[in-house]
């Protein structure tokens, strides 16, 4: 039992006007909270920061969203660039993509990258698999069939299983800057935040740009600084110049 276990006693609320209430955890939300103090206790998590200029992938995207979306029926969003991004990052640099298990580093030669979502029941991470090989169209189409089924519960337990990274957007909330928990047995997640316009310094000038922070936590054990850095450093080149993966540079 937990040293700090809630004590209930019934209280007269005719004099205070105040009450209070115990409502049994859901079978999720015990899930969520044993999966998340799994990961502290397990992984030694670390985060590193980076800062994105969002100004061309906000021109692509403007400039071609309508075509995009009369050819392929879906909106073009930000989060297929960090996907796209993310995959190309992973294939370069494989132990982000790897994990430990017992004494030994499984490595995987394919990227599924989870999803973080929220629904009113909790938060679930279903799973976009063979990322690496996809089109920004073909991301866009996937992460909104995710979505939609994981707000309608409609996700099967095979759809939240064996991803090797996750991304979470928290900046749909409005949240600027996070240190996300790892999904484990994954070694990294990356965090997306909030598009704010902030005054950065470019040849010497003072110009407002379009700017989100990113936060990456990686699994220390498995992940040192340097590649942490590097690649987080290659999802911001990917996202801040298109042409980098268009080009598969």
């Amino acid at each position: 039992e937990s040293p700090y276990h809630y004590h209930k006693a019934v209280v007269s609320t005719q004099s205070t006007g105040r009450a209070e209430s115990a409502i049994k955890m859901s079978r999720m939300r015990l899930r969520i909270a044993e999966r998340l103090k799994e990961a502290q206790n397990t992984a030694a998590m670390l985060t590193t920061f980076n800062e994105i200029d969002m100004t061309n992938i906000m021109a692509l995207r403007n400039k071609f969203k309508d075509d995009f979306n009369k050819r392929h029926g879906i909106k073009l969003g930000f989060m297929s660039a960090f996907m796209k991004a993310s995959a190309s990052a992973l294939t370069e640099m494989p132990e982000v993509n790897a994990f430990i298990d017992g004494k030994e580093i499984i490595y995987r030669d394919y990227v599924d990258i989870s999803v973080a979502v929220a629904t009113t029941k909790g938060l679930v991470v279903p799973v976009l698999r063979n990322v690496e090989t996809m089109s920004y169209a073909e991301i866009e189409k996937g992460l909104n069939n995710l979505g939609k089924r994981a707000r309608d519960g409609a996700l099967a337990i095979e759809d939240m299983d064996g991803g090797t990274f996750t991304v979470s957007n928290g900046g749909v909330f409005g949240s600027m800057f996070g240190t996300p928990i790892i999904n484990l047995p994954q070694s990294a997640i990356l965090g997306m935040h909030s598009i704010q316009e902030r005054p950065v310094a470019r040849n010497g000038k003072v110009e407002i740009r379009p700017m989100m922070y990113v936060a990456l936590t990686y699994d220390h054990r498995l992940i040192d600084g340097r590649e942490a850095v590097t690649f987080l450093k290659r999802i911001k080149s990917g996202v801040e110049d298109p042409g980098v993966l268009l080009l598969d540079l």
